[in-house]
């Protein structure tokens, strides 16, 4: 049983329940002051304390998805297998490899033609160095035979830090809310390339190149849209490929949108903050770059870099969030030719729940902003 699956928090509560109801009707004959009673009262009070602590835990890892798997919680590497298989999905490439497929969550549909397609992939940067896990939706269209000679545009979607790239299919639930706004008719067909900024774990790089170290920005920026161009049908050019992430990941994909308007023409930061973090978990980002440090600060950035010819699209709310203020600062910097949009809700926290309701409209967002190529 998969650590996400209800039935293990069903099993965890349901323990929980058992030895609670075992303590209180055992109590009176553990009261004696007998060694072994003691040992009784302690192991009972124990056991029902940890069961209680699991299923807290789970009911919170099955909300926010921390951790995707039993591997992912305890730590351990996945062994990656081999599958070169382009016929009707990930064309040959020596930058990509397909290690796994599956089908979107849609109830009542199994067809790939009627809910498209979920491949697991691994992208190996050619620039960078970096190889990282990903998650590539492709739209029902895609495997459509009117479709079959069109190119799509692409969205990669990113998680906060130090989110799982499952947080983006379950917990965000991205593909079944793109497929809902296709058939809703307020969105085109998009392919969504779905991973963490977190491509060196566990550093949180804040998607920036480190002097000597991971060349993360050159991943996302170059190595990524140029894997996948290669392995899907995706365009090349700027006005093909988006880029969407939330809380880190939002930082991200501001900060890449910004400073590469030759490779992403709209980025979306959801919850997103404007300034590089420098923290125990980032370890020394610049060593000492004044000149690398306010490139990572958006503001400055936008107050001393041109302007691209890019759309920007942010999220905040007036109660609930620390970025609101950020937010305010960011739009109002941002001068033609570039474009700028927001959400702003009443209130919503820094968490899944605020991000679900702004998805539909993001996708909307990114959609009209995008073009097949």
């Amino acid at each position: 049983m998969g650590l996400t699956s209800k039935a293990v928090l069903a099993l965890a509560i349901g323990l929980a329940v058992v030895l609670f109801a075992a303590t209180v009707c055992l109590w009176p004959r553990l009261a004696r002051r007998s060694v072994s009673a003691v040992f009784g009262r302690v192991g009972l009070l124990l056991a029902t304390q940890v069961m209680v602590f699991a299923s807290v835990g789970l009911l919170a890892n099955n909300s926010f998805q921390f951790y995707g798997s039993w591997a992912d919680f305890l730590g351990r590497q996945q062994e990656l297998g081999v599958v070169t298989d382009g016929a009707t999905g990930a064309s040959a490439s020596q930058n990509i490899v397909r290690v796994g497929m599956e089908r979107p969550d849609v109830p009542g549909e199994s067809r790939t033609t009627a809910v498209g397609r979920i491949d697991k992939v691994v992208v190996a940067g050619r620039l960078s160095g970096i190889e990282s896990s990903a998650y590539v939706y492709l739209p029902p269209e895609y495997f459509q035979s009117e479709y079959s000679r069109r190119t799509f545009p692409a969205v990669v979607v990113l998680t906060g830090y130090p989110g799982t790239a499952e947080n983006l299919l379950k917990g965000l639930q991205y593909p079944r809310t793109a497929l809902d706004r296709v058939r809703s008719g307020r969105a085109q067909p998009m392919i969504l390339v779905m991973l963490r900024p977190t491509v060196a774990p566990p550093r949180d790089t804040e998607c920036v190149n480190i002097k000597g170290g991971p060349q993360t920005e050159t991943f996302f920026a170059e190595d990524l849209p140029d894997a996948l161009s290669d392995a899907y049908r995706i365009g090349k050019r700027a006005r093909n490929w988006g880029i969407i992430g939330n809380s880190t990941g939002g930082y991200c994909a501001l900060k890449i949108g910004l400073h590469h308007p030759d490779r992403f023409s709209a980025s979306a930061g959801l919850s997103a903050y404007y300034r590089a973090a420098e923290d125990p978990t980032t370890g020394d980002l610049f060593h000492g770059s004044r000149r690398a440090r306010e490139r990572a600060d958006l503001l400055w950035s936008l107050d001393h870099l041109p302007q691209p010819d890019s759309s920007f699209l942010v999220t905040t709310s007036r109660r609930g969030e620390g970025n609101y203020w950020g937010t305010r600062h960011f739009m109002a910097k941002v001068r033609a030719p570039a474009q700028v949009s927001s959400i702003v809700l009443d209130s919503g926290g820094h968490n899944f729940n605020t991000w679900r309701r702004e998805i539909p409209s993001v996708l909307e967002w990114m959609s009209s902003r995008l073009s097949e190529d």
